[in-house]
């Protein structure tokens, strides 16, 4: 019952234009034992950010969103809003726009692993104050 409360505190925000790209990535979360938000755009995302930044443990974004701004916007907006919160923007290209990733942002190249991103989210949760049990 205490674990519960701990949890609904650990949310993923998953962002990315992909439905079943996005829709995988929230399940592998989910199993994990985070909950998840979702959205389309980095628009979206950033009102997350606004209304649920207390919850927040990480983010994780295709650089390709639906909307004006990409996922480098949505890192460097996640950057200024939630310092300290680690963003993987994943991407299948290599091009310029991923040097504008800000310093503290981790890019995961695509197609990634299911794997990769549990081994993710089980960094996350060891590092997590509220995972450890340290926030109640």
């Amino acid at each position: 019952m205490g674990q519960s409360k701990r949890f609904s505190r650990s949310t993923v925000l998953v962002a990315g234009n992909d439905d079943e790209q996005r829709a995988l990535a929230a399940t592998l979360f989910e199993e994990s034992g985070f909950r998840v938000v979702e959205c389309a755009s980095a628009e979206a995302a950033a009102a997350v950010i606004d209304a649920r930044r207390a919850e927040i443990v990480m983010i994780f974004s295709d650089i390709g969103l639906s909307g004006r701004m990409d996922g480098v916007d949505l890192a460097r907006i996640a950057s200024a809003k939630a310092p300290g919160v680690p963003v993987i923007v994943t991407s299948g290209a290599s091009g310029e726009r991923l040097h504008d990733l800000p310093d503290s942002t981790e890019h995961m190249r695509k197609p990634w692993r299911a794997l990769d991103l549990l081994i993710r989210a089980e960094r996350v949760r060891a590092d997590h104050p509220v995972w450890r049990g340290d926030i109640l």
